[in-house]
């Protein structure tokens, strides 16, 4: 029996915890295999096998050496160096990285022991925190200093924060040669648009492919009724417009939204899927707040019910929301940025400029007006659209491909 293991800051919670999941449980369905996911900070039930790296005491300590020398992914020594004996013992025939910034590993320790091992290693990039000095996005300053060298860097405040020192010039190189050393690494890229940034980074000699993310289109699917749950929820003869987001913040387009409830008609009403409890209090009266959920089915029938989904994001690697939205019927409108024009179509949804408002109330004037007919035949297109291109289980067989071939190869080297 072959052995997968994946590393990830999460298992099973949040949107690429859920991806880690996914992958090892068809991979156990499909294949045979048994699946572990390591993680450090958060998990719900899995089908996996769970094993935490590190514990409470080791987060804080990263976090603190993060926020004072801007060292984040070179702290846990400790932690990781347990972890380690942990992978010698489980001995994987494949391990498949995902995002490794969060405060819970060490990239030294991890990518010197990976270099050691003759073991396949697939990572998928979610964002850019593995090619620059400090941030994991960088469209929101237009910085390209990746692209070169990181130095003074603009987003030294910003995830993962650091309140004192600025590193990015001395993590990008230190990053630069330890992502070098692993021969039999693979990148997989969540989007063409990640992709192409890879390519014009440090990482642009490693063999790369791009594998959509993919949702579950069992639980992401249309509610029946949706007129009977839009009063249910108390949202009768509303225009309900949502967005959904794991951290709101600026470049996610949270004060896009708080504009746009200043110029909205009073029969729309904005659902926020996602927001703090700080961010709860600040929000207006026409914007419903609700926290972060677990509960897909719950969100897949806010999706249902709402008329539209907005993805006001300015970075956006994938957009994940997006096909979630779709995948329950409803359209999306999203801003011309990242990754986000390459997952809608004209069938689907709406791509416009960032922050043109204009065009944003004309397209709720258009669907609000428009024949029924053309919006359930959207809705219908919507559905098909996800089902055929972003299917859980569409997708993620291109990463149980993937490891097939590194495996043949892999026992092609070893007895040559």
């Amino acid at each position: 029996m072959k052995t997968l293991l994946q590393i990830n800051v999460s298992a099973n919670s949040g949107s690429i915890g859920i991806i880690a999941e996914e992958i090892g449980s068809l991979v156990m369905k499909e294949e045979g295999w048994d699946s572990y996911i390591a993680y450090g900070r958060r998990s719900t039930n899995s089908n996996n096998k769970l094993i935490r790296i590190g514990k409470k005491p080791d987060f804080i300590r990263h976090a603190i050496e993060t926020r004072l020398f801007d060292n984040h992914g070179f702290a846990s020594k400790y932690a990781t160096l347990k972890f380690l004996k942990i992978i010698d013992a489980i001995k994987p025939d494949i391990i498949h990285l995902h995002n490794l910034h969060g405060y819970y590993i060490n990239i030294d320790i991890l990518f010197k022991y990976l270099a050691q091992k003759a073991i396949p290693v697939v990572w998928t990039l979610h964002d850019c925190w593995a090619f620059t000095g400090h941030c994991s996005h960088f469209d929101s300053i237009n910085c390209t200093k990746w692209e070169t060298a990181c130095y003074k860097c603009e987003k030294k405040h910003k995830y993962p924060q650091s309140l004192l020192l600025d590193s990015s010039n001395k993590n990008f190189f230190r990053k630069k040669h330890l992502f070098h050393l692993v021969d039999n690494l693979i990148l997989v890229s969540v989007s063409n648009w990640l992709a192409g940034q890879i390519r014009k980074s440090f990482l642009n000699d490693n063999q790369l492919v791009v594998i959509h993310n993919g949702v579950n289109t069992n639980t992401f699917m249309p509610a029946t009724n949706i007129a009977i749950n839009k009063e249910k929820k108390g949202f009768k003869n509303k225009f309900v417009i949502i967005g959904v987001a794991n951290v709101w913040n600026e470049s996610k387009g949270l004060y896009d939204f708080f504009k746009l409830s200043k110029i909205i008609d009073n029969d729309c009403i904005i659902i926020l899927v996602g927001v703090n409890k700080k961010q709860m209090k600040k929000l207006p009266g026409n914007i419903i707040g609700v926290g972060r959920t677990e509960n897909k089915m719950e969100l897949a029938n806010l999706y249902s019910v709402a008329d539209i989904c907005m993805n006001l994001s300015i970075q956006e690697s994938f957009g994940l929301t997006s096909i979630e939205s779709m995948a329950c019927g409803t359209p999306v409108l999203v801003y011309n940025k990242t990754a986000l024009p390459e997952i809608v179509n004209n069938d689907v949804g709406w791509i416009i400029q960032a922050k043109d408002f204009n065009t944003i109330l004309n397209v709720i004037k258009m669907v609000k007006n428009e024949n029924p007919q053309n919006t359930y035949n959207r809705r219908l297109k919507c559905r098909d659209y996800v089902v055929g291109n972003f299917d859980k289980n569409l997708k993620y067989k291109e990463y149980i491909k993937l490891y097939q071939k590194l495996l043949r190869d892999n026992d092609y080297n070893s007895t040559t």
